[in-house]
């Protein structure tokens, strides 16, 4: 596997509130545990909205008029429906959820649609912090041998800031971009230098032959 899942990145240990939680006690809840949000869920766990700073700050603004106003609970504080995730999907899945739905945590459910963990985008940037030596020793070592079955050393892999250079002489065209989509694929990459060429090109319509004295320059990079 070279994508992570969320159920490898989420917090399993979830702050949340039910929906009769008392305004106070979700802002007392938030100050403790250093968080700016957290899932509403109903007595069998289940996930039924989202609450965030924003919107403790809209409940508040809309209750500056006169009068006695009434007692806030979790109910009338959170975001419906919530936006949530299952723990098989990958990484970058759930950050094209969390931009669709411009959110900054997705609460993570079972089969059953109960709450098991939470995927903030702090989560999902972790990733990035794998060091180039872990990420160059995945493309070399478990990724080209592996997925596109090429020999140890057939391309020579550096990583520089997460920027993933290849390098090299591989037997079919066709393996040039499967390598360097194989390579993009790794948590931790942010961009892939194709520096391959080949010796044989499978892609060439029939009856094209490759005149023995050409030289087959890199590809596109990534």
């Amino acid at each position: 596997m070279t994508t992570r899942t969320i159920g490898e990145v989420m917090t399993r240990d979830v702050v949340r509130v039910r929906r009769t939680t008392p305004f106070k006690e979700v802002v007392r809840l938030l100050d403790h545990h250093r968080i700016s949000g957290m899932p509403v869920v109903d007595h069998d766990d289940k996930v039924i909205g989202v609450i965030s700073g924003t919107d403790l700050v809209r409940v508040q603004a809309a209750r500056s008029g006169p009068g006695p106003g009434r007692a806030v609970t979790a109910a009338d504080l959170m975001s419906t429906p919530a936006v949530t995730v299952h723990p098989e999907q990958s990484v970058p899945d759930a950050a094209r959820v969390m931009e669709r739905h411009n959110v900054e945590r997705l609460p993570v459910v079972d089969e059953e649609d109960r709450l098991i963990g939470i995927a903030t985008r702090r989560d999902l940037l972790r990733i990035f912090l794998r060091t180039d030596d872990e990420i160059r020793r995945q493309v070399a070592d478990e990724v080209l041998p592996v997925a596109l079955g090429l020999p140890p050393g057939a391309v020579q892999v550096s990583v520089g800031d997460g920027m993933v250079t290849l390098r090299g002489r591989v037997e079919l065209r066709s393996q040039v971009p499967e390598a360097v989509h194989a390579a993009w694929r790794v948590d931790g990459v942010v961009g892939v230098v194709n520096g391959l060429d080949f010796r044989l090109d499978d892609c060439a319509p029939p009856g094209w032959r490759q005149p023995d004295d050409e030289h087959v320059g890199p590809g596109p990079s990534v």
